[in-house]
């Protein structure tokens, strides 16, 4: 019986229910004046059901799927303006004990060189991330209770935040790893991490048991129940994904949503991001496998539906996908990417020591540097974001989402992208982007209308420019 209040996984991902909602999409793809009545409403700013977006994303009228995409890049700018946030990845080890056959981290893989860095090796990651730029981090691991317990999780942690080299701080962590019960999300919580991250894979359950067919993720309603206890432990940001590719699009685009809706039923907040990753290349991992693969069209689609149907969330896209990839989806709703990825464990520090492929999760398809994406970014007309301060200053969880959904956030986080764009500027961009950066900060300065807030915020670049670091509002 589906129940979107339910904190049982197979209430509030309900297969009967997505079923429904795949044919009532069907039965409704060409439905003209249904369609125009949900972008009507979706025209407001306030979302969408599961089955209002199913029927948009099955929607085959090129004029409305026009409008769709249209509408999707008019409610990117509304919540989010042009800022897109840069973050990496750190894998701090690939021991792992589950059989997911699309994971080359797979317990029996014995080609994959297994790897756990040390504290003193973490710190050297951390200096070359921070001499890149970076501020924001995504933590990796793979489950294993003996080589990486929530003790090496947190005990990273500490010493992430620790490091301080030059100019560079790492000022959010985000976590991504297995689904743990509520103590240690507390323990997260009190290690001061930014989101919680967990992506469901599949949310098909016949298709999660069979892709997942040992270790203790083969429990699809311990892992689909995990954002619940993260949230019972006191966490107030998650982040949800699915990997494309596994099952069919529309049945995980429509749970997904389902997921985001009972998160808001629940808790009162939904989801902080939303990840859309596609399954790629790795060591013993054949893509071709899997029947389920989108195309670069179905791939946009899904992402302006979801902009659409959950304007508050964060949308991330990684470093799996092109370059032309990215930038078709940047406008349709994405709203973070990262940057200079490495997929294997460590590989920043010392690159030229280790073949990436012996550790990596998946094949990187944008190999491109820091600098060069910051330049592309703000050549196509974004602000590159290097903002942490929702985070620092208490605005996560409900007051995150109360600020967002009022479309107020660019109050904040316009000026705070501007100020730590200025920060990557002078201590790591190249002449080049150095100009370009400059160049976009006169031009994003005239579109802050508060007098006294633009006199602030330059104020704040002087100081700068001369040595001072980290202003925020």
């Amino acid at each position: 019986m589906y129940n979107p209040k339910s904190t049982k996984a197979e209430e509030f991902i309900a297969n009967e229910e997505v079923l429904a909602t795949l044919e009532y999409a069907k039965n409704n793809k060409n439905n003209i004046e249904l369609i125009d009545k949900i972008l009507e409403k979706a025209k407001l700013g306030k979302g969408l059901t599961h089955r209002e977006a199913a029927v948009l994303l099955d929607c085959d009228n090129e004029e409305k799927n026009q409008e769709i995409f249209e509408l999707a890049k008019k409610i990117k700018q509304d919540y989010y303006g042009n800022r897109i946030v840069l973050f990496a990845p750190l894998y701090l080890s690939n021991y792992c004990v589950n059989g997911c056959v699309y994971c080359p981290y797979h317990a029996k893989n014995k080609h994959i060189t297994r790897k756990k860095m040390t504290q003193e090796e973490i710190k050297e990651e951390v200096i070359a991330l921070q001499d890149m730029g970076h501020k924001r981090l995504a933590i990796e691991t793979g489950e294993d209770p003996v080589n990486n317990p929530i003790e090496y999780v947190l005990e990273s942690l500490k010493t992430i935040y620790s490091v301080h080299h030059k100019n560079g701080s790492i000022r959010r962590a985000n976590v991504n790893i297995a689904a743990t019960t509520v103590e240690n999300y507390k323990k997260l919580k009190e290690a001061g991490i930014g989101t919680y991250i967990l992506f469901q894979e599949t949310y098909n359950k016949k298709s999660y048991e069979e892709l997942h067919p040992t270790g203790p993720k083969h429990n699809y309603a311990y892992h689909t129940e995990a954002m619940d206890r993260a949230m019972q432990g006191g966490i107030d940001d998650v982040g949800l994904g699915v990997l494309f590719g596994l099952e069919s699009y529309k049945y995980e685009f429509s749970a997904l949503l389902m997921h985001a809706e009972h998160l808001e039923a629940v808790y009162g907040v939904g989801p902080h991001t939303i990840s859309v990753p596609r399954i790629r290349k790795a060591d013993d991992i054949d893509p071709s496998t899997f029947d389920n693969g989108i195309d670069d069209d179905i791939f946009a689609k899904i992402v302006a539906c979801i902009r659409i149907a959950v304007p508050y969330t964060g949308m991330i896209i990684s470093t799996r996908e092109s370059q032309k990839c990215r930038e078709r989806v940047l406008n349709l709703g994405v709203s973070q990417i990262s940057g200079a990825s490495k997929t294997s464990v460590g590989g920043y520090a010392h690159p030229e020591q280790e073949s990436e492929e012996e550790t990596a999760q998946f094949d990187v398809e944008d190999r491109r540097s820091l600098d060069e994406i910051v330049k592309w970014l703000m050549e196509l007309g974004y602000v590159p974001s290097f903002c942490t301060a929702c985070y620092r200053e208490g605005r996560v969880g409900d007051r995150f989402m109360e600020i967002c959904k009022e479309q107020k956030i660019h109050n904040f986080c316009h000026p705070n992208a501007i100020m730590t764009l200025e920060e990557y500027l002078e201590d790591y961009a190249s002449p080049e982007t150095q100009k370009v950066g400059e160049e976009l900060i006169d031009k994003e300065l005239k579109t802050l209308g508060n007098n006294k807030l633009k006199c602030a915020v330059e104020e704040n670049l002087d100081k700068i420019k001369h040595g001072e670091r980290d202003f925020r509002f």
